[in-house]
């Protein structure tokens, strides 16, 4: 595929070819407008990793290079559980990149649209989430990107990835212009000029609008069309969020909305939410076991 400038926009690597030194292609595993991604053999350790590498026609861009190392920083500075680890950082040469951890998972985006999800799912799936947001508003970052395809459901615990546009609390309050996606941006990612500043309670946002469409399969703003700029790009600026289903618990429902509200002050922090459901998450009915019985012999 290439630009209409005829500049080529993605990799096509063969499996086994090397992608850096130290890493051969194992197959595409998809990517963004400025990342592409490889499932890739680390020879070092003798492993699977990702590869997650700049796609050629941006390999020059200041502003794509600047991504990816903002992300390599983030990953290096951060640990948690919920993150993904970062192995090897290489940003110079043909092909920038970063290798991470291979997470074996679907995304919850796929699996909302696929099969949906029931509340006993999306609490404990909304403690994990919220220990991360935490976690970086106490070490001083925000994610900005929190969304239903940002989570991998890998083994025990999800992972939220995609930290291209992370950054120290105090990088994130200089934003001046939109930073983000769209459909999950707070209103002061869409306009930082008008709101208050960007902080930890915009990724609130982001999680309470990756909850809610976990809860009703659809997001709560109506998408904007094609081409749209200032508030009709951004919905969110001007209209309430829809309600959610009838059948969503309402205290659930509750703390949902209240992530969507447009006044940063009145959403609660990472650390309100998770204090909020979990006695709710506990209340809820648990899966028994059957009696072991010893076997034959």
């Amino acid at each position: 595929m290439t630009t209409e400038a005829g500049e080529r926009t993605r990799w096509s690597l063969a499996e086994g070819e090397p992608i850096v030194a130290g890493f051969d292609a194992v197959k595409p595993l998809g990517g963004g407008k400025i990342f592409q991604a490889y499932l890739a053999w680390d020879a070092r350790r003798r492993t699977l990793v990702v590869a997650k590498l700049l796609r050629p026609h941006v390999v020059g861009d200041a502003g794509a290079l600047a991504a990816l190392r903002r992300e390599a920083a983030a990953l290096e500075h951060l640990s948690h559980p919920v993150l993904p680890r970062i192995f090897e950082a290489r940003l110079d040469g043909e092909r920038p990149l970063i290798i991470l951890e291979l997470l074996d998972g679907p995304r919850l985006s796929t699996v909302v649209r696929r099969f949906g999800v029931v509340v006993e799912q999306v609490l404990p799936l909304a403690l994990q989430l919220t220990s991360a947001l935490h976690y970086l508003a106490e070490v001083g970052w925000v994610h900005l990107d929190v969304k239903p395809s940002n989570v991998i459901l890998s083994g025990p615990s999800p992972r939220l990835i995609d930290l291209s546009i992370a950054r120290p609390i105090e990088d994130a309050r200089r934003l001046t212009s939109p930073a983000g996606t769209d459909r999950y941006m707070a209103p002061e990612q869409c306009d930082p000029a008008a709101f208050w500043r960007v902080g930890p309670q915009t990724d609130s946002w982001g999680l309470g609008v990756t909850l809610y469409e976990a809860l009703a399969r659809r997001r709560p703003f109506p998408d904007a069309p094609a081409g749209a700029a200032g508030p009709e790009r951004y919905p969110q600026l001007v209209l309430e969020p829809a309600p959610l289903p009838r059948d969503v618990p309402p205290t659930l429902a509750e703390l949902v909305m209240r992530s969507l509200s447009r006044d940063p002050g009145d959403r609660p922090t990472a650390a309100g939410l998770a204090e909020a459901l979990e006695p709710f998450e506990a209340s809820l009915p648990r899966p028994r076991l059957g009696r072991l019985r010893p076997t034959d012999r």
